[in-house]
C-alpha cells in the first residue's frame, strides 16, 4: 500500500489537512523557539541591571557587543549541524541531542547566581545546541511531502507559525516573569519548554518512519538507493546544463551575493530588537500605566494572550485526537506543558488585573514582532500571489525602506530627550509603529530571500549557497552588536536620535540603490520570477 505522506502509517493521518508528523514537529519547533526568544529577550536588560536589580550591572557597550556575538553565532553554527547531520548522525539524533544541549544551557543560565561561570557556559551550549536543531528539524518537514507543490508550502506555512506562536509566548512570558519575579526563573522557564519540547519528539519520533534516521541505519535500503541514483542522475545533469550556460549560472550566483550582501544592512538594523530596542524601552520609554490606560492595556493584552492560545489547544486536541493511542507518552509531556502555560497565563493576566497600577515589561514590545507576523503574513502570501506582486529586487528594496522608516520613528520620538541623558519617559506608541514597520519590512526580506536562494542556485550548490546566507545574518548580528555598542558615546555628542537616525539613512539608502540596480539583477536572474 502506498503512503500519501513519507513516514509511519500513523502518519498519514490527518490534521488541518497535514500528516501528523508536522504538528509534532511544529510543537517541537514551538517549544524551541520559546526558549531561544524567551532567552534572547532577556539578555541585554539582564546583563545591565544593577547588581541589586538582580542583573550583571553592565554597561550598556559590554551587553550589546555579547548579544550580538550571541545573535551571529546562532546563525553561523547551523552550517556545521547540518553537515554533522548529513554525514554521521541523521536530522531525527541531530535534533534530540541539539534539544538536550539547549536544554542544559538554560538550566545553566538559571544557576548563574551559583558562578558567573555557568552563565558563559549556558551561552555556549545554547549556541552548539541551536546549530544541531535548527537546521535539521526543517529539513524532517520537507520529507513529510512526496511533492513539491503547493502542499510542501502549506506545510512550511503552518511550521512557521509554529515558530512564531513559540516566539510570542516565550518574549511574554519569560520576559514577564524575569522582569517581574526573577531574572534566574524566567532563564529556567525558558529551559522548562526546551526540555518537555526534547521529550514530546523523542517518543513520538518513530511516526516519521525512516525519514531522518542517521545515514547508516536506514532501513529502507531500495529506498535509499534509488534516491542515490537521483542524485547522482541531478549532479550529471547540472554540469551539463552549467557547461551549456556557465553565464546564467554564474549570474544568478552573482544575485544571490548581492541579495545575501543587502539582507546584511537589513538583519543589521532589525536586529537591533534585542539590543538597542530593548534599552530604549527599558529605559526611555514611559511604560507606567494607571486607570483607563492600564484597563485598555490589560483587555488587549489578554485577547492577544488567549486567543492564539486556544487555537494552539485546538490543534493540540486534534493531534492528540490520531496520534494518542499510538504514541500517549509523547502527548502526555506536550499535554502537560499546555497546563503549565495555562496556569502561568492565567496568573500573569490575574496578577495585572488585580494590581493598582501596570507598568509593562520592556521585553513585550518584541512581542509585536510575533504578533505583527501572524496578522500581517497571509496578507502578503496573498499580495505575492496576484498581480500586484514586486520583483525580488523589489522586496529587498520595500524591507530595507521599511526597517528604516521604523528607525526614523524611533528617532523623532527621542528627539526631545537631552544629550547624554539616561532616562526619559517617551511614549510607547513609537515602539509599536518601529516594530510594526520592522516585521512588514521583514516579511518583504526574509521568507523572499531563502526563497530565491533555492531558485537561483544549482541543486549540486543549494546547501553551499545557505550557508553563504547564513554567514550573511553571522556578520549582521555581530556587526549589529558592534555598531549598537556605540549607543552612548554618540547619544551624549549628538544625541539618541542621532544615533536612530544611523539605522534610519543606511537601510534607506541601501533600498534605494536596490531600486536602482532592480532592471540589471532582474536580467541577472534569467527568467527565474
Amino acid at each position: 500500500m502506498e503512503f500519501k505522506f513519507g513516514g509511519s502509517e500513523t502518519n498519514q493521518k490527518t490534521v488541518l489537512g497535514h500528516p501528523s508528523g508536522l504538528f509534532v514537529l511544529f510543537f517541537t519547533e514551538m517549544w524551541e523557539r520559546f526558549s531561544y526568544y524567551g532567552m534572547r529577550a532577556l539578555l541585554v536588560l539582564f546583563l545591565t541591571k544593577s547588581i541589586l536589580e538582580g542583573g550583571w550591572g553592565w554597561e550598556r557597550e559590554d551587553a550589546t557587543l555579547m548579544y550580538g556575538w550571541y545573535i551571529g553565532l546562532v546563525y553561523l553554527t547551523p552550517i556545521i549541524g547540518g553537515y554533522l547531520a548529513d554525514k554521521f548522525l541523521g536530522f531525527r539524533k541531530s535534533v534530540v541531542i541539539g534539544a538536550l544541549i539547549m536544554t542544559l544551557g538554560h538550566a545553566a543560565m538559571a544557576l548563574e547566581g551559583l558562578t558567573d561561570m555557568f552563565f558563559y557556559i549556558g551561552l555556549v551550549f545554547l549556541i552548539l545546541g541551536n546549530g544541531l536543531f535548527k537546521p535539521n528539524i526543517s529539513s524532517i518537514v520537507g520529507q513529510l511531502y512526496k511533492g513539491q507543490g503547493k502542499e510542501k508550502d502549506a506545510g512550511y506555512t503552518i511550521f512557521y507559525m509554529g515558530i512564531n506562536a513559540g516566539a510570542f509566548l516565550g518574549i511574554l512570558l519569560c520576559g514577564y516573569i524575569g522582569e517581574k519575579i526573577g531574572w534566574h526563573y524566567g532563564f529556567g522557564l525558558a529551559g522548562v519548554f526546551m526540555f518537555f519540547g526534547m521529550l514530546q519528539f523523542y517518543f513520538a519520533q518513530k511516526i516519521f518512519g525512516n525519514i531522518g534516521l542517521s545515514p547508516n541505519n536506514s532501513d529502507d535500503l531500495d529506498d535509499t538507493l534509488e534516491h542515490s541514483m537521483e542524485a547522482i542522475g541531478d549532479d550529471v545533469e547540472d554540469v551539463i546544463d552549467d557547461a551549456k550556460s556557465s553565464k546564467v549560472t554564474k549570474d544568478r550566483l552573482t544575485v544571490i551575493g548581492i541579495f545575501a550582501l543587502f539582507t546584511v544592512f537589513f538583519w543589521w538594523a532589525f536586529e537591533q530588537a534585542g539590543g538597542s530596542m530593548t534599552i530604549f524601552a527599558a529605559d526611555y520609554t514611559d511604560r507606567a500605566l494607571s486607570g483607563e490606560s492600564a484597563t485598555v492595556f490589560n483587555i488587549v493584552n489578554s485577547i492577544i494572550t488567549l486567543v492564539p492560545l486556544f487555537v494552539l489547544t485546538w490543534v493540540l486536541g486534534m493531534l492528540f485526537k490520531q496520534t494518542f493511542k499510538k504514541y500517549a507518552l509523547s502527548n502526555i509531556f506536550l499535554g502537560f506543558s499546555f497546563l503549565i502555560i495555562w496556569a502561568i497565563v492565567i496568573w500573569m493576566l490575574y496578577r495585572e488585573f488585580t494590581s493598582e497600577a501596570t507598568e509593562v515589561a520592556a521585553s513585550w514590545f518584541s512581542v509585536l514582532n510575533s504578533l505583527f507576523i501572524i496578522l500581517f503574513a497571509p496578507v502578503f502570501s496573498k499580495i505575492w500571489e496576484s498581480k500586484y506582486n514586486p520583483s525580488g529586487p523589489v522586496k529587498f528594496a520595500l524591507g530595507l525602506i521599511l526597517v528604516g522608516v521604523g528607525f526614523a520613528a524611533l528617532a523623532y520620538g527621542a528627539s526631545g530627550i537631552p544629550d547624554g541623558a539616561k532616562s526619559a519617559s517617551v511614549s510607547m506608541i513609537w515602539l509599536i509603529i518601529a516594530f510594526l514597520l520592522h516585521t512588514l519590512g521583514e516579511l518583504c526580506v526574509s521568507p523572499v530571500g531563502l526563497s530565491y536562494v533555492s531558485k537561483l542556485a544549482p541543486v549540486k550548490l543549494v546547501s553551499m549557497m545557505f550557508g553563504i546566507w547564513f554567514i550573511a545574518n553571522f556578520l549582521a548580528g555581530v556587526i549589529g552588536g558592534w555598531t549598537a555598542s556605540y549607543m552612548d558615546p554618540i547619544m551624549e555628542d549628538h544625541g539618541l536620535s542621532t544615533f536612530f537616525l544611523i539605522f534610519t539613512l543606511i537601510p534607506i539608502g541601501a533600498g534605494i540603490i536596490m531600486l536602482l540596480l532592480n532592471g540589471k539583477i532582474k536580467r541577472m536572474m534569467h527568467g527565474v520570477q
